[in-house]
């Protein structure tokens, strides 16, 4: 479908649709440099769907935003096994904190969530004739699009398409770019509708209730973007929002791993239609499931599973259901001894009397893996196939690279039992608004409510006990426990201050290196706008 009538040519828009390192100092036209003149869009309708597929096809993938969120953390971690998932070292610097800025996920992900930017500005222009709806929908994706780019790089360059072509965008930061987020996404939550909780692909599109959450999440950490302090007015309008949300009828949801369905539930605020299949194969080996192949990628640090409750060596469920066997946190999953007998359930398949692909567990994968007859698996050289917590290479030493193919505890939330490249994947969802209000009324917000009460109805919800006392320590901890691989880590630790700290395999220079909360801006973009500068420390 056409999006409108004139040719923008940008470095932005190439790298979105080509995906390709362009780490070189060639100056072509960039996003500076818009080679005709702007006069509105013939189809603002149009180019909305399309502006919410190209996010969904961009938020699919663990590469670029999914990468920069997660495995720049404690959460997620590519280790080298033979020659898989070496790339030249491109998800080791990630983890290590060794970037630098030819990195190619830090050039892609500048390049798609700038363009999405200056495509919602396209369709906020008054001569683009846009309705309410749909600008609520692009104040909305820019209001988003320029959040990601603050948090991500300090920087925003920011175009205002009614001037001429040759004009520079201005550059954002602090708390102009702050301004700019919060003006976009009062006009979103003006224009757009309520949706109600449990509303099912209604949910694909931005509501009311989605804004709300997007302007909580950027007045969360607006004193990261600033400087100083939280503010206590900031905090108290967190609770504020998170109390719209609830007003709209979103509550928690008992099943917890049922919320990462295609299935309606009372979490989900805003989904995208997303290829999941990224999230459940990055982790799963080549002989987990015979529904597809894993890649055998993706794992998580022993220290972030040891965050949740239970005996650490010992992570099987009953296959009925995946009760836990030993007490350990309904959200740590486990591993089934066999798979299910088929009954069924909505979009699952009959295997034999079994369920299709219920032998893989959900959640964290630890141990002895079994096929659905309950069979040992192994791994391609007949070894056993056990996930294991350390990394260790042919010689038994710890190490990044030249590990075999079962270092590592996986991670699954998206189950391929019920379809292996379904299009759902859960942005925002209301457990996590929950937990941004406790931490608001801890870092001053005023509230009715109590911080640790709101902690304790949700662990009471996922089956855990309640806590005594809950301060932003634990919170962070609980945070870790319920939104594991669904991109907040790195927002997270930078927020509660942990995320210069040490962790494995992290560079000893940089560990406790302030400059790597923001990542360095493309060199190609420096050249070509004079107006940004890059960030210290790189």
């Amino acid at each position: 479908m056409k999006r409108n009538q004139f040719k923008i040519y940008l470095l932005t828009f190439l790298s979105v649709i080509g995906l390709t390192s362009c780490t070189d100092l060639e100056i072509e036209e960039t996003d500076s440099i818009i080679t005709e003149g702007f006069q509105g869009l013939t189809d603002a309708s149009s180019t909305v769907d399309n502006l919410y597929n190209d996010i969904a096809g961009a938020i699919s993938t663990q590469e670029n935003l999914y990468a920069l969120n997660e495995v720049t953390g404690d959460a997620a971690l590519v280790p080298t096994r033979g020659t898989d998932w070496g790339d030249n070292g491109r998800w080791r610097v990630l983890h290590q904190h060794a970037w630098t800025n030819e990195q190619l996920f830090i050039i892609n992900t500048w390049n798609q969530w700038n363009a999405y930017q200056l495509t919602a500005s396209q369709v906020l222009d008054p001569r683009s004739n846009a309705s309410a709806v749909n600008t609520g929908d692009a104040s909305f994706v820019r209001a988003w699009a320029v959040w990601n780019i603050l948090d991500l790089y300090g920087q925003v360059p920011f175009r205002d398409v009614t001037l001429p072509s040759s004009a520079l965008p201005d550059v954002l930061t602090g708390e102009a770019a702050v301004s700019q987020i919060l003006t976009d996404v009062d006009n979103a939550i003006a224009n757009l509708p309520t949706i109600p909780a449990g509303s099912g692909d209604d949910l694909g599109r931005a509501s009311k209730s989605a804004a709300r959450m997007l302007k909580a999440k950027v007045l969360l950490n607006k004193h990261i973007y600033t400087g100083g302090s939280p503010d206590a007015a900031d905090m108290t309008e967190v609770v504020s929002l998170v109390d719209a949300i609830t007003a709209d009828g979103y509550a928690l949801d008992a099943d917890y791993f049922g919320i990462f369905r295609n299935t309606p539930d009372s979490e989900t605020i805003f989904h995208l239609a997303s290829d999941v299949g990224p999230r459940i194969w990055n982790g799963l080996h080549y002989n987990s499931t015979s529904i597809e192949s894993g890649w055998n990628g993706f794992s998580t640090l022993a220290e972030y599973y040891d965050l949740f409750e239970g005996d650490a060596d010992f992570n099987n469920v009953d296959v009925q259901g995946g009760t836990p066997l030993n007490n350990q946190e309904l959200r740590r999953g486990g591993v089934p001894l066999t798979g299910a007998p088929f009954t069924g359930e909505p979009g699952t398949t009959d295997e034999g009397g079994l369920e299709l692909g219920s032998n893989v567990g959900f959640g964290f994968l630890i141990n002895q893996q079994y096929d659905l007859q309950g069979n040992p698996l192994n791994d391609r050289q007949g070894a056993p196939l056990t996930f294991k917590r350390e990394f260790r290479d042919g010689n038994g030493d710890i190490n990044f690279i030249n590990n075999d193919e079962t270092t590592g505890i996986r991670v699954i939330k998206y189950h391929p039992k019920y379809g292996a490249r379904l299009t759902h994947m859960v942005v925002f969802r209301y457990a996590d608004a929950l937990l941004m209000k406790a931490e608001a009324i801890l870092r001053g917000g005023s509230s009715a409510d109590d911080a640790a009460a709101i902690v304790n109805d949700l662990r009471v919800v996922r089956g855990v006990a309640a806590l005594g006392t809950v301060d932003l320590s634990t919170l962070l901890d609980v945070r870790a426990r319920e939104l594991y691989a669904e991109g907040w880590r790195r927002n997270d630790l930078i927020r509660f201050g942990q995320f210069g700290r040490d962790w494995l395999f992290k560079e000893p220079s940089s560990v406790g290196d302030a400059t790597k909360q923001v990542f360095p801006i493309p060199g190609p973009q420096l050249l070509a706008n004079p107006n940004l500068t890059q960030n210290p420390g790189y």
